[in-house]
Parts: C-alpha cells; structure tokens; sequence
C-alpha cells in the first residue's frame, strides 16, 4: 500500500533540519531560493501532500481554535473558556473544546482528533495524568501554534498565561497563620503539575515567614486533582488520624476545595470550629456556603482571553515568532468566616 511521505522524510533525504523543509514548503523568504527549489522538487517527485494541519496553516481556512481542559464543570475552566469565546467569536474564530476528565489518554485522543479537524491552533491546560507531552511536541515542530494556559510545560518554547500561583498560596497561608492557625495542611494535586508546584512553594514560603516548622504529614498529594472523591477522602482521613490533627486546612484547586467540603461535612467536622478552611476557587457562591468559604480567586475570564489574544498573533503572524512571553495574572485573597476563629471573629464585631 502506497504511503505518502512526510516532512521528516523530505529533510532526512535532502539533510536538512524539519523546520528548514517546512518553511521552505510554505515559501519563508527566511530559506534561500536554491534550498526551496530543492526541496520542492523532492517533494513533488515523491508526490508530497501537506497534512491537514500544514494545510491550515497555509491557508487559514478552519478559523477554529481548539481547546484542551480538564473539564467544562470546573468553575476556573467554565469562566476560562467563557473569556476564550469573548475574544475568538469577535476575531471571527470558532472555538472547540475538549475535555480529558484529568486522564492522560483522553488528552492524546482529543489533541489528535482536534489536529485532524485542522484548527488553526490550540490552548492547553494540562490533565493532572500527564507527564509525557510528546503529542503537543509533534503538533509543534509542526508548526501548529500552541498556548498553554494555567497548567503550563517547560518543555515548549511558546507563550503561557498563569495566574500568580506562587503569592495566591503564600497569602492564603500567611492569612491562616496571622488568624492564629499552626498546623496547616495543604491538600493538592499531582506533584509534577507546574500549579501544584507553585502553589506549595508558596505554601512552603509563609511557613518559613512565620517560623513554622514544615510538617511533610500535612501535605497530601491527590492525582486526579479531586475528581476521585476517595482521594480526598483518604487524605482527610489520614490528616485527622494524626497525633498532631492539622487546624487549618489550604486546597490547592476548585475540584479539591468543593470535594473536601464534602468530605469534612460528611465527617461532621465543622468549619472552622474543627478545622479552619480557605480554598482556590472561582465558585461564585462561595458568600452562600456556611459558613461563606475564605478563597483565593484566580482571573480566570482574562486568562482566558489573554491566552487567546496571544494563540491569534500566533496563528496571524506573517512572521516565524521566536520570542515568547509568561504572562503572570494576580490573583486574590476574599477572607470570609471559614478561616476565621470565633473569639477573632467577635472581637472584630465589638470594635
């Protein structure tokens, strides 16, 4: 059965580098006029047909984005991919989005099924399973532009957007310390995720601040960021079962502060009477829980469009670019009753 040759066939043949041989294909004035001639020639002898990605590349046709997240239902991605929309609809792109559900196998089926749908290029928010990201490292040396945005790689060199995950942690900790809690777990997801290792150095930062001894017990590691509700069982379980039971409890995400809720009402524990509580969340009721759950907020609707303007001036770029940028958004620390000791609280009342 005939099978067509591709990119990496051409510049192993002719000795060049895969960059070299695509651009060449789409005519860069960056490749002389004797290596495009070369290579064009080769590839017609050899009936070379661009894939569907290098051919919307070419010829933006698709005008379509598509999103990669972990799930729509997550209050960070639902307002994430609204700020999406507000800026691809208006430049006249439409917007596609998958879900892994935090599983590394999904991810590799969804990035290739949006390839073969040939979108212009994609923003990626990385499943809590992945540490192998060879399927975004193909579609990039490919030439397909790519944005990550929250749970980013250093393994590809394009632009990022984060939140300030690093400060959101420290204050959130710092917060708990000055409202007089010491023993302050910090329940998070898969420990190679770029948030959780941000968001527990930030942790790990306030404790020195204060003088507070790093206690490894109180960190529990959940590898699906909360999906699997007996992860966060366990955790809490086990931080309870302690000699030294934790005061204060920090969550690192969304899915892990509304799944330990859960799990510390079902436990009977009471907040913050049991057990202090501040969360990372977008959840917009937080003021109607009881009691109202202090909470670092994220932008998730400006991360969202900041990663879109930025996949844009890729994909309408009449120029290779070699510059790119991490674009750091601040986030929030809204102090409600969850962290609040009784005694500080009625003392805040009388004065």
């Amino acid at each position: 059965m005939y099978e067509a040759i591709t990119i990496k066939d051409i510049a192993k043949a002719l000795s060049l580098s895969t960059s070299t041989v695509s651009r060449a294909l789409r005519g860069s004035y960056e490749i002389s006029p004797e290596t495009k001639k070369l290579v064009l020639e080769y590839a017609e002898k050899f009936n070379y047909r661009p894939n569907p990605i290098a051919l919307s590349l070419k010829e933006r046709k698709s005008r379509s984005i598509g999103v990669v997240v972990s799930e729509i239902a997550n209050h960070f991605f639902s307002e994430a991919i609204n700020g999406i929309e507000s800026i691809a609809y208006n430049r006249g792109y439409h917007v596609i989005i998958s879900q892994s559900h935090e599983s590394y196998e999904r991810e590799v089926v969804n990035v290739k099924h949006l390839s073969s749908r040939s979108v212009d290029g994609l923003l990626i928010s990385l499943s809590t399973e992945t540490t192998d990201i060879g399927h975004f490292k193909e579609l990039h040396d490919k030439g397909l532009p790519l944005v990550f945005f929250d749970r980013v790689t250093d393994e590809i060199d394009t632009h990022k957007v984060i939140a300030n995950n690093y400060k959101g942690a420290y204050d959130a900790t710092d917060h708990l310390i000055k409202s007089g809690f010491k023993k302050i777990a910090h329940i998070t997801s898969s420990a190679h995720l770029s948030i959780t290792k941000e968001r527990l150095a930030g942790y790990k930062a306030a404790l020195e601040e204060h003088k507070i001894p790093l206690n490894e017990s109180y960190i529990k590691y959940c590898n699906h960021g909360g999906k699997v509700l007996k992860e966060i069982e366990d955790a809490i379980s086990d931080l309870m079962k302690l000699k030294q039971k934790p005061d204060a409890i920090f969550a690192a995400s969304d899915r892990l502060t509304t799944s330990s809720l859960s799990t510390l009402k079902t436990l009977g524990l009471k907040i913050p009477d049991d057990v202090a509580f501040v969360g990372f969340t977008n959840y917009g009721l937080v003021e109607l829980l009881n009691p109202p759950l202090s909470s670092v907020n994220q932008p998730a609707f400006e991360m969202g469009q900041v990663a879109t303007e930025l996949l844009i001036q890729l994909i309408e770029s009449k120029r290779p670019v070699t510059t790119f940028e991490t674009r750091v958004l601040q986030t929030q620390l809204c102090v409600r009753d969850s962290s609040v000791k009784h005694k500080q609280k009625s003392a805040e009342k009388k004065s």
